[in-house]
């Protein structure tokens, strides 16, 4: 074999070992990401001074005047229509952040569907926050499918998730919900999938609020 064969051979077991290696990465990376992406939640906070109260039941809840405003949450929703949570201050915000592909997401739906619907009357908006569907589809579909007939905001590459700062009551996981008060400052956060009585739980003292 010449030397030239060799050195070819060489460059390409090189190159396979490198694809192999490449591979390897990518499919670690995808995995930490479906994980952190679809869990159950948890309780960990953004770090620093968040002045929120964690309870056992997994709803964390921040006193009246610590409260935080929530970010710009402004965009496309999932039918193309253009949407501001901040146009809905003076009612009470449940944001629900799900994926058409999350299995909890599918759990929790009939509850927030039921929970809207009851509560409409009482100036509660329900606002769902669509992140790492590749398309408008799945999530049109999945609304379809469980009958949601409030808006969904389409952040697909999950930038508006990234607008809330550390330190506040930030969503981590999907699911999550939020609980946004009346002068639309983040009250409320739970990191798991809810029941209708927790998700009534978690909004009834917001709502009962002055």
């Amino acid at each position: 074999m010449s030397a030239a064969c060799r050195v070819h051979q060489r460059l390409n077991r090189t190159n396979r070992t490198r694809s192999r290696a490449a591979l390897l990465s990518a499919g670690a990376a995808v995995a930490a990401l479906v994980l952190s992406a679809c869990s159950s939640g948890g309780t960990h906070g953004g770090g620093g001074d968040t002045n929120f109260v964690a309870g056992k039941d997994g709803i964390s809840t921040v006193a009246k005047g610590s409260r935080v405003d929530a970010p710009d949450l402004s965009g496309k929703t999932v039918d193309g229509e253009q949407l501001d949570v901040a146009d809905y201050k003076g009612k009470v915000v449940v944001l629900n952040v799900w994926g058409s592909w999350c299995p909890p997401c599918r759990a929790e739906a009939p509850n927030f569907v039921k929970v809207a619907k009851d509560t409409a009357a009482q100036g509660v908006q329900f606002v769902g926050l669509n992140t790492r569907d590749p398309g408008t589809a799945p999530a049109k579909a999945f609304e379809k499918e469980q009958g949601i007939t409030y808006p969904s905001l389409y952040d697909p590459t999950g930038k508006l998730m990234l607008r809330f700062k550390k330190g506040t009551l930030n969503p981590q996981t999907i699911p999550s919900t939020l609980v946004i008060d009346r002068d639309g400052k983040i009250a409320a956060r739970t990191l798991q999938a809810l029941t209708e009585e927790k998700l009534r739980e978690m909004l009834d003292p917001i709502l009962a609020e002055k």
